[in-house]
C-alpha cells in the first residue's frame, strides 16, 4: 500500500485540506493466519476438553499441611459442639452425693482440687456426653444396673453373728502381782486423804481462810537464793528429794549430778548414759534417783552414784519419768507413743500401754497410787487406773502439744501445760477444766504442784521464767 501525504498546504492566509493520492488496489487478496482450534483427536497431548477431566479423575489432589491443621481443627470444634448438645440433653443428678456416685462408677475422680458442686456436675455432663458419643455410654449404665439387680434379687444371706473381741495387751503374772499391791496400798491412802479432808472441814479450830492467806505470804516470799553452772551445756531437768537435802540434775551431755542442800555442793556424777539426759526423779524415800535418756533407756542409780539397774525396752527416746507413790514402780514416758511400768527390784518391764496417737512426752502419779496421767504432741492427756489398765479420763483442750502434767495432793485437781502458752486446771470430779491460766509468753516445758498441800501451783516455760 503507497503511502498518504497528510502533509497541510498554505495559501496565502487560508489553510486548504490535504489532498489524497491514488492508491493502486493489491493484485491478490491478504493471507490473515488464524489461532489454531484443536478439534477432538488432534493430539493425544492435548489436555483441553473432555480430555482434562478425564485426566483429572485419573490423579490425586495433594493437600498441604496447612489445610489438613484447618481440617482437623474444624473437625474437633464440630466434635465438641456435638458433645455439648448431647450434654444439654443428658439427665444429670442435681443432688452432689448422687453425682459422687455417678463418678466413681465411671471412674472418674470423685473430686478434684478447689472444685465445687457445680463444677463437679459439670464435670459429670461432659464426661456422659463423650462416653454417649463413643457409644459406651449405654453399656457402662446398663451394666451397673445389671450388677444393682442382681444383688438385689440375689437370695438374702443369713445375717452373721456380731461377734465382739476384747482387745487387750497381754501382761505378765508379775503384773497381777502388782495391780493387787497399788489396789491395797491405793485404798489405804485414800481413806487416809478423805478423813483428813473431812477432819479440816468439821474441826472449828481449821481457818481454812487464814491457811491460804499465810500461803500467799509464803509465795510472796519467794526469793532466788543461789545460782549455779550445773554442765557444760544446757540442763534437761532437775528434782529435789523430799526431804530437801538433795538435788539431781541432768544435762544434754548425758551426765546426772547429785548436788547437797541447801549449799549446792556436788556430791556425785552419774555417767552412764550414751546419748543426752532428758529427766531425772528421786524415789520417794530419797535413797535412789532415776534417769531417762534419748539412748532409749532409763538408768536406776542410788545416792553414791553407782549405776543399780538399767531399764531397755522402748524403740524410741525417752522424755520423762516419773516413781510410784510406792517406790517399788518406775513410769517412764517414750516418742514410741507408749509408757511403761517398771518393777524397780527386777528391772522387769511390766505393762507396756498404748493409746496416744503421737508420742508421750509427760508422765506423773496419782498420790493415792491408784492412777497415772499421761500427755503426748497428740494435745490429748489421758488418766489410767493402775488397778485395772482402763483409761477412764480423756482431757481435751490444748491446742497443741502437751508437755507436763501433775496431779494435786487434793486428790482431784490435775495440771497440764503445753505449747500453746498455757497451763489448765482440770476438775476430775467434773470430767472438766475448771481454770484456763495465760501463764506464759512461750510454750509451758513442766507444771508441779507442791507435794504437801498443793497449794501452789509452779511452770517453767521457754520465755526464760518460773512462774508459781
Amino acid at each position: 500500500v503507497d503511502s498518504i501525504s497528510l502533509e497541510p498546504t498554505v495559501i496565502s492566509n487560508s489553510v486548504i485540506p490535504p489532498t489524497a493520492a491514488p492508491v493502486s488496489r493489491p493484485s491478490a487478496p491478504l493471507s490473515v493466519t488464524r489461532p489454531h482450534i484443536a478439534q477432538n483427536g488432534d493430539s493425544e497431548h492435548d489436555d483441553s476438553g473432555p480430555n482434562r477431566i478425564a485426566k483429572a479423575s485419573n490423579q490425586e489432589y495433594q493437600v498441604s499441611e496447612e489445610s489438613k491443621l484447618a481440617r482437623d481443627r474444624q473437625e474437633k470444634v464440630v466434635q465438641e459442639l456435638m458433645i455439648k448438645r448431647r450434654a444439654a440433653a443428658l439427665a444429670v443428678p442435681t443432688n452432689d452425693n448422687a453425682v459422687r456416685a455417678r463418678l466413681r462408677r465411671l471412674g472418674e475422680p470423685v473430686t478434684l482440687f478447689g472444685e465445687r458442686e457445680m463444677e463437679r456436675r459439670d464435670r459429670l455432663r461432659m464426661h456422659m456426653a463423650k462416653l454417649d458419643s463413643e457409644g459406651q455410654l449405654d453399656k457402662l449404665m446398663k451394666a451397673h444396673e445389671d450388677e444393682e439387680a442382681a444383688v438385689s434379687t440375689a437370695a438374702p444371706s443369713e445375717p452373721e453373728e456380731d461377734i465382739r473381741y476384747p482387745f487387750y495387751t497381754e501382761g505378765p503374772q508379775a503384773l497381777l502381782e502388782a495391780r493387787r499391791e497399788i489396789a491395797k496400798y491405793s485404798l489405804v491412802k485414800a481413806a487416809k486423804r478423805l478423813n483428813s479432808a473431812r477432819r479440816k472441814i468439821d474441826d472449828p479450830d481449821e481457818d481454812l481462810d487464814t491457811e491460804i492467806e499465810w500461803s500467799l505470804k509464803q509465795a510472796a516470799g519467794l526469793v532466788l537464793e543461789c545460782s549455779e553452772i550445773g554442765d557444760d551445756r544446757p540442763l534437761s531437768g532437775c528434782s529435789i528429794s523430799n526431804d530437801g537435802q538433795s538435788l539431781a540434775t541432768c544435762s544434754l551431755t548425758g551426765v546426772a549430778k547429785l548436788w547437797s542442800m541447801p549449799g549446792v555442793k556436788l556430791v556425785s556424777t552419774l555417767k552412764g548414759h550414751t546419748e543426752r539426759a532428758t529427766d531425772v526423779t528421786f524415789s520417794p524415800s530419797g535413797t535412789q534417783l532415776a534417769t531417762a535418756s534419748a539412748d532409749r533407756t532409763a538408768k536406776l542409780w542410788n545416792t553414791q552414784g553407782t549405776a543399780l539397774r538399767t531399764f531397755k525396752g522402748h524403740l524410741d527416746r525417752l522424755a520423762r519419768l516419773s516413781f510410784h507413790p510406792m517406790g517399788n514402780f518406775l513410769g517412764t514416758a517414750s516418742f514410741d507413743k507408749t509408757w511403761r511400768l517398771w518393777d524397780v527390784e527386777t528391772g522387769q518391764e511390766l505393762l507396756l500401754q498404748e493409746g496416744h496417737s503421737r508420742s508421750l512426752y509427760g508422765i506423773d502419779f496419782h498420790q493415792d497410787g491408784s492412777l497415772a496421767a499421761s500427755c503426748g504432741l497428740d494435745a490429748l492427756t489421758r488418766v489410767w487406773d493402775l488397778r485395772s489398765g482402763r483409761s477412764i479420763l480423756l482431757l481435751e483442750g490444748h491446742v497443741k502439744p502437751v508437755l507436763g502434767v501433775s496431779f494435786s495432793p487434793n486428790g482431784y485437781h490435775l495440771a497440764t501445760g503445753g505449747e500453746d502458752n498455757s497451763c489448765r486446771i482440770w476438775d476430775m470430779r467434773k470430767r472438766k477444766c475448771v481454770y484456763v491460766i495465760p501463764a506464759h509468753s512461750n510454750l509451758i516445758s513442766q507444771v508441779k504442784f507442791e507435794p504437801q498441800e498443793g497449794y501452789f501451783l509452779l511452770t517453767s516455760s521457754y520465755d526464760m521464767t518460773v512462774k508459781v
